[in-house]
């Protein structure tokens, strides 16, 4: 099959460089961070082996479309559009853990146990699934905390995480219940856990 091409993008606004990877159909990866340096290696180091990723200054439609995304799932607005992701290359458990944590609506955390009982699979291999995630924040995984609504872990930081889930806050009051292939998915207001930050 031979070795595919994959395109590096990134974006600097406000203080932030977002970046993506890509072809001309998926992306295979995205990132933000303090400087195009680990922008960029992050993005590497979510590549398969099988690619030759080489940067690029003019960004392709999709790419462009990608940078938009991440910049406003990061400002805390949502995903623009519906990114089309190469998730194909992940283990199909990772896969059904990151489809389903798409599903957690701007202005809403849920936890690792409840995308455990929602997707399969127990809290800690949730976690992992987490951890590996390439496409942060598309796949917003700063959505995930622990069940009793403290932030738990976040590749980025939890200084980072608590400040994309104070964007997020859209004054929801209640929990509420996604329904995903006859099961349902809990998500709790990001309030919750913005208040337990507090304490």
């Amino acid at each position: 099959m031979g070795i595919q091409k994959i395109g590096l993008y990134t974006k600097h606004a406000d203080g932030v460089w977002f970046g993506v990877a890509c072809d001309e159909e998926k992306v295979f990866a995205t990132t933000f961070a303090d400087d195009e340096e680990t922008a960029l290696k992050s993005l590497r180091d979510s590549m398969p082996s099988d690619t030759d990723a080489l940067v690029h200054t003019t960004p392709s439609a999709l790419a462009d479309q990608a940078l938009s995304s991440v910049k406003s799932v990061y400002e805390g607005k949502g995903e623009i559009g519906s990114i089309p992701l190469a998730a194909e290359r992940l283990t199909s458990f990772n896969r059904h853990i990151l489809e389903v944590t798409r599903l957690v609506p701007v202005g809403y955390v849920t936890s690792y146990g409840a995308l455990a009982e929602a997707a399969g699979g127990g809290p800690r291999a949730v976690g992992g699934a987490m951890a590996a995630n390439p496409f942060a924040p598309i796949v917003p995984c700063h959505r995930v905390v622990k069940s009793d609504c403290t932030l738990g872990g976040y590749g980025g930081g939890l200084d980072v995480k608590a400040a994309m889930l104070t964007r997020e806050k859209r004054g929801n009051d209640s929990p509420k219940e996604i329904p995903i292939a006859g099961k349902r998915l809990r998500v709790f207001p990001v309030e919750y856990a913005l208040e337990k930050l507090e304490k």
